[in-house]
């Protein structure tokens, strides 16, 4: 992709995608976002994405597999969600617009649903921001590692009923956490706010089936990346869903919850559905 064709990635003044100035935006360093965006064959990444990407790809290549794998999953979760009555939606980490969106499947049906994405990636911000005229649709800039900040943001406040049941969507995004950030933490606060009946979905990489050295392989791939890969135990996934009551089939591989697909190569991505039981 030609470097004129990157910069108009970019909100420019009169672009419709919004006057945000880009803060911390590096087109010379990899976003995982964007990494994720390629795995998919979208054309919204920049060289640096794609240099990354194809080092994990060279070294790693069921992880094309993976994301798509992963992405099809998110489409399952948010349609028992919706199905079980849920209209409110909040997907952190969303990454750049991929059709079907979580919006697309949640109003499918639920057809007032509202969704928030929040994302930290200036450039899935302002994809996202492109889909204000969606309706029930909004665009958050936030940071997981800031889950008050997001909790508080006025916007998302408006949007969502805290009094009312809320998906909340942690899909693929808590591998880019390190263990000294204590992702655990992170998600004891952002459920914390959640009425009863709200659900959790997440996602990780996982440690699963794989040596210390695989896990060392895996993770350094994505030391030139903006944020690390840092893979998390079967257990780490069970104390994050504690206080849930977890849907069946529990804690399984992405490929294997609520569908029977082939598990690509060794790759491990553990994937659960918890529902947050009346106090």
């Amino acid at each position: 992709m030609a470097d004129a064709q990157e910069n108009s990635l970019l909100p420019q003044a009169g672009s419709g995608l919004g006057a945000e100035p880009n803060r911390g935006f590096d087109p010379d360093t990899a976003s995982p976002a964007r990494m994720y965006d390629y795995y998919l064959g979208g054309k919204d990444n920049f060289a640096s994405d794609r240099a990354v990407a194809d080092r994990m790809i060279s070294a790693h290549p069921v992880v094309v597999a993976g994301a798509q794998g992963n992405r099809r999953f998110m489409v399952r979760a948010v349609e028992t969600l919706a199905q079980a009555g849920v209209r409110q939606f909040i997907d952190i980490g969303a990454g750049i617009p991929t059709s079907p969106n979580t919006h697309e499947v949640a109003k499918r049906f639920q057809p007032d649903a509202r969704v928030a994405y929040v994302d930290n990636d200036p450039v899935v911000l302002a994809h996202t921001r492109a889909l204000r005229n969606a309706p029930g649709v909004l665009a958050v800039e936030g940071d997981i590692r800031e889950p008050d900040a997001i909790l508080d943001d006025e916007q998302l406040s408006r949007h969502i009923d805290f009094s009312q049941p809320v998906g909340l969507l942690l899909v693929a995004v808590l591998h880019f956490i390190r263990h000294q950030e204590q992702p655990g933490r992170l998600v004891e606060r952002l459920v914390r706010r959640l009425a009863p009946g709200s659900y959790l979905v997440v996602s990780t990489g996982s440690t699963e089936g794989h040596s210390p050295a695989d896990v060392a392989r895996f993770e350094a791939t994505y030391e030139k990346s903006s944020s690390p890969l840092v893979l998390h135990s079967r257990e780490e996934v069970d104390a994050w869903l504690a206080p849930f009551e977890v849907l069946d089939p529990g804690v399984t591989s992405v490929f294997k919850w609520r569908a029977d697909e082939e598990i690509p190569g060794t790759l491990s991505l553990l994937g659960a559905v918890g529902r947050l039981p009346t106090r």
